[in-house]
């Protein structure tokens, strides 16, 4: 097996095999019949936009988001183009992401099942009570479980073979240690980080056995990344003197390297307990470490790993994006689109990694294994 210091090259290599998935996947069935996503701002691809009472400042209705979608006009993703939904989507052999939920009237959503929902919405965690303060109103993990449960209780019988083959995909938990870092909590000297942590993998838990008794059987899971590396974290790092060896917020990026062996070893638990279930994890920190390592390295087309392309956030400051907002012309090179997210290049690398990766940072197995199960 590969080490993790060899990673960046590994990722390139898969590039290739993830182009020649495309094609093929452009000429032949799915590889799976649906997809459902849940999660955060990494995967919206618009439900903040309809929701009523999310603030301003949890969507992305606004330039320059989207600039580099094929519209060119903003979606809803956090990004400048498409996001990880949309690139994992299109690796399976769809066109980019199932649609937003609150983008679907009622007489739809039964159709629309057939080939998947994305219930994701920006600023939510895994706690209840996140991205509440910052967006007022989201649909919680919680909230997105009971309109997939609902959607899969208007299929009737017929729905169980269709949801126990598809993807479920989940990409959350970046905004509970945002908002656990940003608090008094870490500031307490009673403070216990395992403890929250736990608290976090156990409500995961019982997400996912929701989504079992629902029918999926097939989970795609991606642990919060480095989030201490984010640019506006960076600042918030400067600012409390508190910067780890990549200049990041040290205390925010050992809560996300804790967190990722906790999630695997509830997942491992769970996939024991429940008969049928696979799943594959993604140590999205791991591979984030692995990109800042060979930050030089000319197989890598990202070279800016600091800095927002578009406000400019980082250490420096915490840059806003928005329609008056300066934009770099040189997107594909930067790991991070505004303070918080990835450009569409950095997503397109993890996403090769969760449909492609041997084994380095996605296990047991990758998607592409999952959908031949």
């Amino acid at each position: 097996m590969a080490t993790r210091h060899g990673g960046a090259f590994v990722l390139v290599a898969l590039c290739v095999f993830v182009l020649a998935l495309r094609v093929a996947g452009a000429r032949e069935r799915r590889l799976m019949p649906a997809m459902f996503v849940l999660g955060d701002s990494t995967v919206d691809v618009g439900n903040n936009n309809l929701l009523p009472g999310c603030s301003a400042e949890c969507r992305a209705n606004y330039p320059r988001y989207g600039v580099d979608f094929p519209t060119h006009k903003p979606t809803g993703r956090f990004s400048n183009g498409y996001n990880l939904a949309d690139q994992i989507a299109q690796l399976l052999g769809f066109t980019e992401s199932p649609p937003a939920y609150a983008s679907l009237p009622p007489e739809r959503i039964l159709a629309q099942m057939k080939t998947g929902i994305n219930f994701a919405s920006g600023g939510s965690g895994l706690q209840d009570l996140t991205g509440k303060v910052k967006c007022v109103r989201v649909y919680s993990m919680t909230d997105q479980l009971e309109k997939f449960t609902s959607a899969v209780h208007m299929m009737g019988n017929c729905s169980y073979d269709l949801i126990s083959r598809s993807l479920v995909f989940i990409s959350v938990g970046s905004n509970d240690l945002f908002e656990y870092v940003d608090g008094n909590a870490t500031l307490s000297p009673n403070r216990n980080d395992t403890a929250f942590l736990q608290g976090l993998v156990d409500i995961y838990k019982s997400y996912l056995q929701e989504l079992y008794a629902a029918g999926a059987r097939k989970f795609s899971i991606a642990s919060p990344s480095l989030v201490g590396c984010c640019p506006t974290q960076r600042f918030v790092g400067a600012t409390k003197k508190d910067l780890d060896g990549y200049g990041c917020f040290g205390t925010a990026n050992n809560l996300s390297r804790q967190l990722y062996p906790m999630v695997l070893s509830m997942l491992q638990g769970l996939s024991a307990d429940l008969a049928g279930m696979n799943y594959s994890i993604c140590d999205s920190a791991a591979m984030a470490e692995s990109v800042f390592q060979h930050a030089v390295s000319p197989t890598l087309n990202l070279t800016v790993l600091d800095t927002g392309c578009c406000g400019g956030a980082g250490r420096s400051g915490e840059g806003k994006c928005n329609m008056l907002a300066s934009v770099c012309p040189n997107r594909d090179n930067y790991l991070f689109w505004d303070g918080f997210h990835p450009t569409q290049a950095a997503s397109a690398e993890a996403a090769v990694a969760l449909v492609a990766d041997p084994g380095l940072y996605v296990h047991p197995i990758n998607i592409t294994r999952l959908a031949a199960l």
